[in-house]
């Protein structure tokens, strides 16, 4: 598995010769394509080869288109992602109604304990208002203490004005650092030859990534903490590097140390396990990632 994440930021050609990508400008770059865990092309300058995206696709690699803005607007990724696509599909469409409740249930108390976790760090005594939602999560989160803490959560760290419907750089860092999370999780998922537009909780039928959107609840506070720490600056192409390179950020999941980006396949690996076969190896996928 490559373990590099290749931002392409101004005008060039991409291609492919004899395993590598070929990166054309006033000079020319070679990477090998072993190397490679994603490809974030970040201009909308770039030309790139039909030859290149196959092999990038045969190769697994994730390729991550920006808009004007340059903004992640759409990816690449295999329809098939496992031999065994057909079969993982079958199990997904017929996963047990009350293991997504329950398995929703801990996804949300994750979610807020890592929130409280983001305040008590910053010093924020509203944290102890989240333990007491992280408490009192029910089954399939029906009384709603997801967004309950969101309100609590958001409102502590950036004021009781803030809203995320608001057009401000922490919102415009806070979109992309939850896509770059995004992404990560669409690659893990199609990876083991499920859908992403099947989700647990998530059904929108214009989302084409339900499923990523509810394994990645847990994961959210990482951007958060950092947006906070950075609410003064401006959003701009150096900020979103920053982002980007929170994949390499290393976090500690069942008692192991890991990249991030490399700890997002085990999570998401442990939870379709568990989706798709009731019990998992793994007793302890649903412990608690330490930040």
């Amino acid at each position: 598995m490559g373990f590099r994440t290749v931002i392409i930021r101004d005008k060039c050609k991409l291609k492919y010769k004899d395993g590598y990508l070929i990166v054309r400008n006033d000079q020319i770059n070679m990477i090998h394509l072993s190397e490679i865990n994603t490809l974030m092309i970040d201009s909308t300058m770039v030309t790139i080869t039909t030859y290149l995206i196959s092999e990038l696709l045969n190769k697994k690699i994730k390729v991550i288109f920006c808009d004007q803005k340059r903004n992640p607007i759409g990816e690449i990724v295999q329809y098939y992602g496992a031999h065994n696509s057909s079969k993982r599909i079958s199990l997904q469409i017929s996963w047990d109604q009350n293991i997504k409740c329950i398995l929703w249930k801990n996804l949300i108390k994750q979610k807020i304990f890592y929130q409280a976790d983001v305040l008590k760090r910053c010093n924020n005594d509203n944290y102890k208002t989240l333990m007491e939602y992280y408490e009192s999560v029910k089954e399939n989160d029906s009384t709603n203490r997801e967004g309950h803490a969101a309100k609590v959560y958001f409102n502590s760290l950036f004021g009781k004005d803030f809203s995320r419907e608001d057009d401000n750089s922490i919102n415009a860092a806070l979109d992309y650092g939850y896509s770059i999370l995004l992404s990560a999780f669409n690659k893990a998922i199609v990876s083991k030859g499920y859908l992403t537009q099947l989700g647990i909780f998530h059904r929108n039928e214009f989302n084409p990534f339900n499923l990523s959107c509810d394994l990645m609840e847990p994961f959210r506070p990482i951007v958060d903490y950092y947006v906070y720490k950075n609410k003064e600056r401006v959003f701009d192409k150096e900020y979103r590097l920053d982002l980007i390179n929170l994949l390499n950020k290393k976090v500690v999941y069942n008692k192991k140390s890991y990249y991030l980006n490399d700890c997002i396949p085990r999570y998401t690996n442990n939870v379709l396990e568990y989706l798709s076969q009731g019990q998992i190896r793994n007793k302890n996928f649903l412990y608690y990632y330490e930040l």
